[in-house]
């Protein structure tokens, strides 16, 4: 009956998240419903179990989201990430559509753009590029996925994205970990997701079929807007990196900073320094990129709008992202206190047990699928087993840093199944359905899969960090 109230608790979740109902409501109910059947009383399940594993995520990642959302927004109403897309898009050309957008995509991510912002300054260009090319609307969304899904999501070291951060406050390794071994696995990852899409364009093409008759979210690009120029542009977003790899790498910060605190006996204060370093040095990145980029891009903001409604809506969006994200960790959570989950996680554990990598890397993407996000997945899984592979991986003389990028990477798996809210997001922006697009954005899941298994593989054989 445990058993089958975790299933059903995961269907209706699954379902209901598929349909666009807010998890921040319904996740806790059906968390509920599985803990009711088996016997955990509801009330304090909910105050005393879901609700503190949500506040503890948001403790230690609203600054991210906060700062990551208002970065992004001011750099979309400035139009200084449109400005690099299209510089991008210009230097690729227009005869490598996939590549450009894919490229531009990246290049936003990688310096600290939400992919929300991302999706929003790219489609435009993108939807404009493919109906001249003759290109299938329906592998718009891959094409993202392909831009900020892959390697600067969770595979090159430094980026500044929620996947690559919340191993460090687990682990205490920092951003830049494993570097060569991350990077080896987002160059693969990107070209043999970009064959699989160059592949499906030219059987489109050869089919006949071209760009499709779509009504929703047609764009048409007003080039009498003013946009910034694209190097005054990128200047926020090199600023971010540069200044997030100088904090975390080179600059020592004074162990004794936490003291106060512990002293203080204040809750969900960090055990250690090391704990915390990367979200610091992330933050002061955050807030010089935000700075740079409102000096430097507030004439462009059209007359419509202001900074101060940049900054607003970048602070109120970032409410939703992390309430989503949080009430999915309380939800995972309360379902792994359940005895029956004890039990099919003692047999998971034992999956590849004589490979530590391998058994996080398993973990990892399950509890990412089942929670349709990669951030979600991963804080579970690192709460409630990272301990475990921290002294199996140690007694194995595997260092930290190669758990944290495999863990990174496997999140960024099964996390996009259809109910994933990123996935969802992407098809509504480009007016598209699953039915339509999905089929080539869980091809690229499966690839992001494969990846994370092979960098494992890798290491083994190599022993390369």
């Amino acid at each position: 009956m445990e058993v089958f109230g975790i299933i059903l608790s995961l269907i209706l979740l699954v379902t209901f998240a598929y349909r666009g109902f807010s998890v921040i409501l319904f996740a806790p109910i059906f968390a509920l419903i599985a803990a009711s059947m088996s016997n955990l009383s509801i009330l304090p399940g909910y105050t005393e179990l879901f609700m503190v594993k949500a506040v503890t995520y948001i403790k230690s990642f609203f600054p991210i989201f906060i700062l990551g959302a208002v970065f992004g927004k001011v750099m979309e109403d400035t139009g200084m990430a449109k400005s690099i897309a299209l510089r991008v898009i210009q230097c690729i050309g227009k005869e490598k559509v996939i590549l450009a957008v894919s490229l531009a995509c990246m290049v936003l991510s990688y310096g600290g753009i939400s992919m929300f912002v991302c999706v929003f300054a790219i489609y435009p260009f993108a939807s404009v590029m493919f109906k001249e090319a003759q290109i299938p609307k329906r592998l718009i969304p891959a094409c993202m996925v392909l831009g900020v899904f892959t390697a600067t999501m969770d595979c090159l070291p430094g980026t500044p994205q929620i996947q690559n951060i919340i191993p460090t406050t687990y682990l205490g390794t920092s951003l830049y970990s494993a570097p060569i071994l991350g990077t080896i696995g987002g160059i693969l990852l990107v070209l043999i997701s970009y064959l699989y899409l160059e592949w499906r364009r030219k059987t489109a093409m050869a089919n006949g079929e071209g760009y499709g008759k779509h009504t929703r979210n047609e764009s048409v690009i007003d080039d009498s807007i003013s946009l910034p120029p694209w190097y005054l542009s990128i200047i926020p977003l090199l600023l971010v990196l540069v200044m997030n790899f100088l904090l975390s790498t080179v600059y020592t910060w004074d162990p004794a900073l936490l003291a106060p605190f512990q002293a203080m006996k204040m809750p969900l204060v960090a055990s250690s320094i090391k704990n915390v370093i990367s979200i610091w040095s992330l933050i002061v990145g955050l807030v010089s990129g935000i700075v740079i980029a409102s000096v430097l891009g507030y004439k462009y903001i059209p007359k419509s709008g202001s900074l101060v409604n940049a900054l607003n809506a970048g602070a109120i969006g970032s409410l939703l992202a992390i309430m989503n994200t949080a009430s999915e960790v309380g939800y995972g959570n309360v379902i792994a206190s359940l005895p029956a989950f004890h039990t099919v996680a003692n047999v998971l554990l034992g999956v590849g047990a004589d490979s530590p990598l391998l058994n996080a890397a398993i973990m990892v993407n399950i509890l990412a699928g089942v929670t349709g996000s990669a951030s979600g997945g991963l804080s579970i899984a690192l709460e409630i087993f990272g301990q475990h592979w921290l002294e199996a991986t140690a007694a194995a003389g595997i260092p930290p840093e190669v758990l944290h990028r495999v863990v990174a990477m496997a999140s960024g798996g099964l996390d996009s199944l259809p109910h994933n809210g990123a996935v969802i997001t992407i098809l509504a922006v480009c007016g598209l359905t699953h039915r339509e697009s999905y089929k080539d954005i869980f091809a690229i899941t499966c690839f992001k899969v494969i990846t994370a298994f092979l960098m494992v593989g890798l290491y083994l054989l190599t022993g390369i960090v």
